[in-house]
């Protein structure tokens, strides 16, 4: 389930979050009433996120360099070629 913030849960539910470009996925173990600090409120989740992808896979992907702008017509074309893509 996704949700805003203020969506309500209930015990069990499967909370999936958002959080600096990752996904956590958390499940609801208990409930509180009021706010809490975040170690307590962090008592009340079990967190099932799956392991991070190891280091090799991330680097091993080709990234553009930060601001290098939208890739050309032909920048574009040789990267769906390399991707597998046809133009037609």
């Amino acid at each position: 389930m996704s949700a805003k913030p203020a969506q309500p849960v209930q015990m069990d539910d499967e909370v999936r979050v958002r959080v600096a470009g990752t996904e956590r996925i958390v499940v609801v173990a208990r409930l509180i009433r009021k706010r809490v600090g975040a170690a307590e409120a962090g008592l009340c989740v079990i967190d099932r996120t799956p392991p991070p992808p190891p280091r090799e896979e991330l680097i091993a992907l080709p990234r553009r360099d930060r601001g290098s702008g939208r890739p050309t017509k032909h920048e574009r074309r040789e990267l769906n070629r390399l991707r597998g893509f046809n133009d037609d």
